[in-house]
């Protein structure tokens, strides 16, 4: 009995892969000639060659946007990736002479998560490279941005008034940051034992072993190392660690908003007042140490 033959259920039209390199490279260029800077170039790049790989081409309709930027909510992200994901899109868009806008989601101004002064201390502890200690002693105590620590130059450091020169921050306007005693003995260990290394006509203060220096994304990596080794769960990256940890343990201790708002070097007070919450504690012992008639 002759059997029957099936037709196995292949496809062998070729595939066609989109290569978005050269379209990638223009926008780079096209943001770059806008005056973006560096690190923003860098996030919206990541962010619209995602949206070009959910759209299978380099020119996506405006309906393939709004589809895309759904998924992303689908996802339950945080509205502040949401917005940056629509400004990168609307961006690409722009490049092409297309208007495309998005509603602008609101932040949330509640703190979604900070780390206990325990915590913190177990990174620390758990962190035995010098280099590495140093680096996030620096973001913690510095309360630095990943971006603001990569970029600081030994010429930046000053290890007696115990000031760092923040260079080209957030919003692009310098800034002093401080750093404790502890933090400068541990600075002085690491500098102490560093090779001299010149670089683009400067002389970083933390390289990488090629040479190089330290991209945001790594040190988020390095700090994402660290943070399981010390053995702790809980959600946040070392954006939460230096900036948002600082905060509410300043807060915490008593430190008055507005000393906290150019401590963080903030540009606008109600950025800071979503910290406002955590000092509650602190009023309620000052008022009743300081609200009595001493009858």
């Amino acid at each position: 009995m002759e059997m029957e033959r099936r037709k196995l259920d292949f496809d062998w039209n070729r595939v066609v892969l989109v290569d978005f390199e050269m379209p990638l490279r223009r926008y780079r260029r096209y943001l770059e000639d806008q005056g973006f800077r560096e690190s923003t170039v860098e996030s919206y790049v990541g962010n619209v060659g995602r949206y070009l790989k959910f759209a299978k081409t380099d020119r996506p309709t405006t309906d393939t946007a709004t589809c895309f930027r759904d998924t992303l909510h689908d996802k339950n992200l945080a509205r502040s990736t949401i917005n940056n994901y629509s400004f990168a899109m609307a961006c690409y868009h722009g490049m092409y002479g297309e208007e495309v806008s998005f509603p602008f989601m609101k932040r949330n101004d509640e703190i979604p998560c900070y780390f206990d002064e325990e915590e913190v201390e177990r990174v620390f502890s758990a962190c035995h490279d010098l280099m590495h200690l140093a680096m996030l002693q620096t973001l913690f105590y510095g309360c630095l941005r990943a971006s603001e620590l990569c970029n600081i130059d030994d010429r930046d450091l000053d290890l007696k008034k115990l000031t760092i020169h923040v260079r080209e921050g957030k919003g692009g306007k310098d800034g002093i940051a401080y750093i404790s005693e502890d933090c400068a003995g541990i600075l002085k260990q690491y500098l102490a034992v560093r090779p001299l290394h010149e670089l683009d006509g400067g002389q970083p203060l933390f390289y990488t072993i090629y040479g190089n220096r330290w991209d945001r994304r790594d040190v988020h990596r390095m700090f994402h190392c660290y943070k399981k080794k010390a053995g702790i769960e809980k959600a946040g990256g070392v954006h939460v660690f230096a900036r948002h940890t600082a905060a509410t343990i300043l807060v915490a201790n008593g430190c008055d908003l507005r000393h906290v708002k150019e401590l963080l070097r903030h540009k606008d007070i109600r950025t800071t007042l979503r910290y406002a919450h955590v000092g509650e504690k602190t009023l309620r012992e000052r008022y009743d140490r300081c609200l009595t008639l001493g009858l």
